[in-house]
């Protein structure tokens, strides 16, 4: 590794720019010394110019030079020793402080290279005058403007070059910053649509197959206790269970087909039908899943000026009454349930209230057997900027409520 390759150290494969100024800088060199070495009056000089460019020849091929500050400051004291005795024997020598400038500069710490430039220039100057030659403004401005101008260069292209390297790492941790955003947007993306799926799952598959699992159990108590027919029903009830358990795929997200025929209101007052069973899509009426009589009376009614709402809030709406029910029949022992549709001017709301045994909302834990409901319908109404609250507590019924902002454009 030559000298100007440690222009910066850290950089171990030279640039374009930076294999021409080393080139340049070897060319100068070698100019320079030719030039010294003819123009010599003794064999002395001549010798001295050859011994001059064996040491720089050796600082270029030395790898310690370019890694080591001292191995850098240990040649160049050799070289500038060398270059005092030719500058001695020659005043033909005087030019090659130009060079040796730029290698001090390149080589040397700031606080060292200033005063290593100036030292240079001034026995610059000093030789030339002993030589003999007559005071003249160009004999002090020579040297003094050639330090300068290499002073000037170097100091500016590290700075060019530390504003170039501040530029490239903003530029990579800008890149890191969008490849960590784009990630996290992704996770953001696969979490929303996992609880996308979830949610459905348990709307639809898994509230079906809960429902047949239920009619299984009645029908299986419906039978004589010698019925050759009772090891089938507990099979499929098995399977159906089996089933329910191990449900992990969804088909993408549809309408709900009790959508497809009507209103919202007219949806949520077919799932208030006696024994509307469980639909296709998996929602099922007030009892229909204990057979007819089992479950509670459920009333639906309308308050406000019914509007057309958007797709998204009258399935969230839907789901979220299903499931609300579908947890009244299971869990409530409730002998009246009523759903409320409430059109408010810029909101809303739907509530599911029931006459039930009660809970406490904050004992209620999602887990592997069941509990996603509340937290699913949390999340749709959420979603689309509402609210969901349950007041609920032992003995005293359930009620829940979600209000949905109308969106700009619909109003009641």
């Amino acid at each position: 590794m030559d000298p100007l390759s440690s222009l910066h150290p850290a950089r171990r494969s030279l640039t374009p720019a930076l294999r021409a100024l080393r080139l340049c800088l070897h060319l100068l060199m070698a100019g320079l010394l030719v030039l010294a070495a003819v123009r010599a009056d003794s064999a002395a000089g001549t010798a001295m110019a050859v011994v001059v460019g064996a040491v720089y020849a050796a600082g270029s091929l030395l790898p310690s030079v370019g890694r080591s500050q001292r191995a850098a400051a240990v040649w160049l004291g050799v070289l500038g020793a060398s270059w005092l005795t030719l500058l001695w024997l020659t005043p033909e020598a005087l030019w090659i402080a130009f060079p040796l400038y730029f290698l001090q500069l390149h080589l040397l710490p700031t606080r060292w290279s200033l005063p290593a430039v100036t030292l240079t220039a001034g026995a610059a100057i000093l030789s030339y005058v002993g030589h003999g030659a007559a005071l003249n403004p160009g004999v002090f401005i020579g040297p003094l403007l050639g330090g300068a101008v290499a002073v000037a260069t170097v100091l500016g292209y590290q700075a060019l070059y530390r504003e170039s390297e501040r530029r490239r790492r903003l530029i990579e941790e800008l890149i890191e910053t969008r490849a960590e955003l784009a990630a996290a947007e992704r996770h953001a993306g696969t979490l929303a649509e996992r609880e996308r799926l979830a949610r459905e799952i348990h709307d639809t598959l898994a509230q079906g197959l809960s429902s047949i699992q239920l009619l299984l159990r009645a029908a299986e108590r419906a039978l004589p206790p010698d019925s050759p027919a009772a090891g089938h029903i507990d099979r499929a009830r098995q399977a159906a269970q089996d089933n329910l358990a191990e449900a992990r795929r969804f088909v993408r997200a549809l309408s709900p087909p009790d959508l497809e025929h009507g209103s919202l209101a007219a949806a949520l007052e077919r799932l208030c039908e006696p024994g509307a069973g469980s639909g296709p899509d998996g929602s099922y009426g007030s009892y229909g899943a204990y057979g007819p009589g089992a479950g509670p009376r459920v009333r639906f009614s309308v308050s406000g000026t019914p509007t057309e709402l958007p797709t998204p809030y009258e399935v969230a709406l839907l789901r979220i009454a299903q499931s609300a029910l579908a947890n009244t029949v299971r869990h409530a022992s409730a002998s009246r349930a009523e759903i409320t549709l409430s059109f408010m001017g810029a909101s809303v709301t739907l509530d599911v209230v029931d006459d039930g045994k009660g809970f406490d909302p904050g004992s209620v834990r999602q887990s592997s057997e069941g509990g996603f409901g509340l937290p699913a319908m949390r999340s749709r109404a959420e979603s689309l900027g509402g609210t969901f609250t349950v007041e609920s507590a032992p003995g005293q019924g359930t009620a829940v409520a979600v209000s949905l902002p109308l969106p700009a454009g619909v109003s009641a």
